[in-house]
């Protein structure tokens, strides 16, 4: 199990610093490299890589979108489900972001789902180029079962998570509030858990400038433990 107060330090909110680092790190171009739907297509392992995970329809394209400022470089749906592979996408040569599939809901037979839940398990667990994770939790409906069972899976295999409640705009400033003190108080008991939790809009921009700042600390401390593959 890891601890993540030992992983992140106890200055990683991102101040105007950060943010700038942030700003100056999705200012460089993000591509889309690979995508996978089974172990064996996964791509060789190079720069260290912050998987965005959460359930299905939680909004993580739009968030991938709006953080990169590309109005499609990962795919939006209506219907939940509808990202069926791992994409990988490499942010100007020094991380690349994974997005994996939604987990809760798909519009698929149960052997789609058993593979794709086989080959989120494998990378999850066997992907030692994965460095952090985003946990993406609508801030309209709170934790669910299925996040707090990533959040423990992660903790399993030494993957330290950031809890971001994403659609915040849809939440008056007050009940928005309550939603990150609740959320912050239910992930103390998992290890992995950063000791805060981000509130971000893909759709009003709310928290982007953050979460860059955020994203930008985590691949720094990545950096700082990569270990190029021989």
């Amino acid at each position: 199990m890891i601890e993540a107060a030992a992983v992140y330090p106890p200055n990683a909110a991102p101040d105007q610093k950060a943010r700038e680092a942030g700003r100056l790190l999705f200012a460089q171009p993000c591509r889309f490299t690979a995508g996978a739907d089974n172990p064996g297509a996964l791509p060789p392992e190079g720069l260290p890589e912050i998987a965005f995970l959460g359930r299905s329809n939680v909004g993580k394209s739009s968030l991938l979108n709006a953080l990169t400022r590309h109005k499609a470089l990962a795919r939006v749906s209506r219907t939940p489900g509808r990202t069926r592979q791992i994409n990988f996408f490499d942010l100007g040569g020094r991380v690349t972001l994974v997005d994996l599939p939604g987990y809760g809901f798909a519009r698929a037979s149960k052997t789609e789902l058993d593979d794709w839940a086989d080959s989120i398990g494998f990378y999850l667990g066997r992907r030692s180029s994965l460095k952090h994770a985003l946990v993406l939790i609508d801030a309209r409906h709170g934790l669910k079962d299925s996040d707090r069972a990533a959040f423990k899976f992660l903790g399993g295999n030494a993957i330290p998570a950031l809890a971001v409640l994403t659609k915040s705009d849809a939440l008056k400033p007050a009940v928005l509030a309550a939603m990150l003190a609740s959320t912050d108080a239910e992930l103390r008991r998992f290890p992995s858990a950063f000791p805060a939790v981000f509130a971000a809009s893909a759709r009003s921009g709310d928290g982007i400038a953050e979460l860059r700042g955020m994203i930008a600390t985590l691949a720094s401390l990545a950096r700082e433990r990569y270990k190029p593959p021989p």
